[in-house]
Parts: structure tokens; sequence; C-alpha cells
């Protein structure tokens, strides 16, 4: 029986003979695609979220598939890696390359949220909590969320909480931290901008 690297070799030259001739910036591309593949296939999750990305976003020579995106995803994630929990848990919520499931992307997006400093994760997951897709709508606990992620600087986490503060949304209305946080995500957005000019003039 030959060893999985004599077949993955073979299956490599196959792909690459049924191609036709490449350019020499072709060809250098190829074989840092094979690379990627390579260490892929041998369990490295940065090269399974690299290859994920490349499928999922159609790039450097790779065809647009998302269902092979969803497969390198979860390979990762499985192994804890954090974008790749959180990339798999926005493919469920979108229903790209698997089912649409908003329980399955909570899931996801939890075990990211839950390894700590995943700013867009807790951001993600007060997202499904505010608005109930997957879990229990909960205000408070999308507060929660939104706040761990604002505080490291996630701008859309600053202006959700801003909102939050405003209208009194799973924390106590407060006009003062609704513009405290809206300045903050003002530094980045330009939609809070435009919050935090309408909240001082009120």
């Amino acid at each position: 029986m030959k060893s999985r690297s004599a077949n993955f070799g073979l299956i490599v030259a196959i792909a690459l003979a049924a191609a036709g001739p490449i350019t020499a910036g072709a060809q250098e591309r190829a074989a840092l695609q094979d690379a990627r593949l390579a260490l892929a296939v041998e369990g490295d999750p940065q090269a399974q979220v690299v290859l994920g990305s490349m499928y999922y976003k159609g790039s450097s020579g790779v065809r647009r598939d998302h269902a092979m995106a969803a497969k390198w995803y979860r390979t990762a994630a499985e192994q804890g890696h954090v974008n790749a929990q959180v990339n798999l848990g926005s493919l469920y919520f979108d229903g790209e390359g698997v089912p649409q499931d908003c329980a399955e992307a909570v899931r996801w997006y939890r075990r990211a949220a839950d390894q700590g400093n995943v700013a867009l994760a807790q951001y993600n997951l007060g997202v499904m909590y505010a608005h109930g897709k997957g879990v229990a709508r909960d205000q408070g606990e999308a507060a929660r969320w939104f706040r761990r992620a604002a505080d490291q600087g996630e701008a859309v986490a600053q202006l959700a909480l801003a909102l939050m503060y405003e209208r009194g949304e799973g924390v106590p209305r407060d006009q003062a931290r609704a513009v405290e946080w809206m300045r903050k995500a003002a530094k980045e957005l330009p939609e809070a901008r435009e919050h935090l000019d309408r909240l001082q003039k009120d």
C-alpha cells in the first residue's frame, strides 16, 4: 500500500497535469497552495483556516466552494482555532456551505467567545441574544457580551452597547454612558459619529 504522502504527491501531479501549462507566477502560487494543502492534511489548524478562506473567497487559484470552506473551518475549529470557530459560526448563520442553523452558529460563537479575548465572537454572540437567533432573546445577556467585546475595542460592539444604554435595553437607561461608548465607537464608525451628534444635541 502506498503511503499517504505518496498518494498526495500523485494527486497533486495529476491535478497540475490536467491544468495544462502554467506561468512562473502561477507555478509559484500552485506550489504555495500545495504546501498549504499538505500542512492542512497533516492537521495544521492555521493552514486549514487559510485553505478554508481560500475556498470561501475563491482566491489564489482555488475555485470558490463554501462547502469546502466549511469543511476546512470545521477541521480547524474542532482543534480549538478561534478564527475557524467564528468563521464556521458565520457560515451556519448565513447558510453558506452548510444548512442554515442559528443554534449551531451560537454554539461555535460561544466556543470562540469562551476562549477569552475574541471580540468578534463575543459581539456576534451578543447579536444572537439581542435578536433571539438560535437562543432565547435576552437583552441583558446581549449587553454582557457586547460589553466584553467593547472593552477590547470592537467598535461595532461599542456602538451596540451605546444604543442599549440610550434605550435602556438590557441595562439601565443612562445617557452619559451612551455618549461615552458612542464617542469610542465614533473613532472608527461614521454611523457612530452621526449617533453621537444626535445624542449630544438631546
